[in-house]
């Protein structure tokens, strides 16, 4: 098992990493004291597989709170239900809520914790590759709002997060290789020996071959807890995690998320690279190497279907990142060497999506 620790100013909290790592959902409970209700917020079909042995050890059943799967379900309407489940089961503020699922049960019951009671604590239980190297950790919560994704949100850190490898086994060979596209953004943004690592061990990666998976995980992971320490709420630094998201937010939303948040992430840095190739920020031999990586890994490069560049422009001007009117794109100068840039305009929007449009 690997343990990589996320110190904030206030306090830390563990990321445990590897087979089994669900058994330390009893020793926290039992560090909470006796008579602490747990509720347990999951996505239903991840409960339909996991949730029997994602609760073995607790002393006392918990009351578990099912969703239904997909993005749709982060919603506010979902959080009301949810909010009045609580309520059913007394859960208060020094009680505790599980998440158990991918990046929607993080979101979802993240969000749902940050608001009960004004805060209960909480632990992170992701059963996706994406969930576990990045959404479950740094405390982003949020729901959809029909204008856009995620636009309702808080910050929220949790106790703890138990990623275990033996949830990431039943999943689907496309959700796995979706959430890839986030160990790359990590690797470009931060880490170019990271990047030079996935490049060696590509097809070790997409086998999924237990230690590289492992290895793969905790490394993302000290990156996210690195960023996430110096910048809790996103206030400068953390920002550059936002590579690739711009644009892969509205693709998601213009594709009413028929693909994969992480497929739109790799769409959305081929995107975002080609805008700064075309400012000459960015060599074309990066560009390329970065697009290669993308494809090697199983992502897609291309879009399922013609997206007016006029509307993902538009999209573009409802992400959360806007900031005093303006949009922001965090651009590559270089591998490790990102710039946050506030002046894109349509017609730059338009040139770099070519590169993603259907051949």
């Amino acid at each position: 098992m690997r343990i990589v620790n996320v110190q904030l100013p206030e306090r830390a909290y563990p990321i445990f990493i590897g087979k089994g790592t669900r058994r330390q959902l009893a020793n926290l409970v039992h560090e909470l004291g006796a008579g602490t209700r747990v509720a347990v917020i999951a996505d239903q079909q991840v409960a339909d597989l996991h949730l029997e042995r994602a609760i073995e050890g607790l002393e006392t059943s918990p009351t578990v709170m099912p969703f239904p799967a997909g993005e749709s379900s982060k919603s506010l309407s979902q959080v009301e239900r949810l909010y009045g489940e609580l309520a059913n089961a007394r859960i208060a503020r020094l009680d505790l809520i599980v998440t158990l699922g991918g990046g929607v049960a993080g979101d979802l019951g993240g969000f749902v914790a940050a608001t009960w009671m004004r805060g209960v604590r909480f632990v992170q239980m992701p059963t996706t590759l994406l969930a576990a190297i990045d959404a479950s950790i740094g405390g982003k919560t949020g729901v959809n709002h029909s204008a856009g994704k995620n636009l309702i949100g808080a910050f929220h850190q949790p106790m703890a997060v138990l990623v275990d490898l033996d949830f990431l086994e039943t999943l689907q060979q496309r959700d796995y290789l979706a959430g890839l596209a986030e160990s790359i953004k990590h690797a470009v943004v931060r880490d170019q020996a990271l990047l030079e690592w996935h490049e060696r061990h590509a097809d070790e990666i997409v086998a999924r071959e237990p230690e590289v998976l492992q290895e793969l995980i905790a490394r993302n992971c000290a990156i996210k807890a690195e960023v996430v320490a110096r910048d809790e709420r996103e206030e400068n630094l953390r920002m550059i995690l936002n590579h690739g998201h711009t644009i892969g937010h509205a693709l998601e939303h213009l594709l009413s998320y028929e693909l994969r948040h992480g497929e739109c992430v790799g769409l959305g840095m081929i995107v975002e690279n080609e805008l700064a190739r075309l400012r000459d920020m960015l060599a074309d031999e990066t560009a390329e190497r970065v697009a290669e990586l993308i494809e090697r890994l199983g992502l897609p490069t291309r879009l399922p279907r013609a997206l007016a560049a006029e509307e993902v422009a538009a999209a573009c001007r409802l992400d959360k990142k806007l900031r005093r009117g303006a949009v922001h794109f965090i651009l590559l100068k270089a591998l490790g060497v990102p710039e946050r840039v506030a002046d894109i305009s349509d017609d730059e929007i338009a040139a770099a999506l070519r590169v993603v449009q259907p051949l």
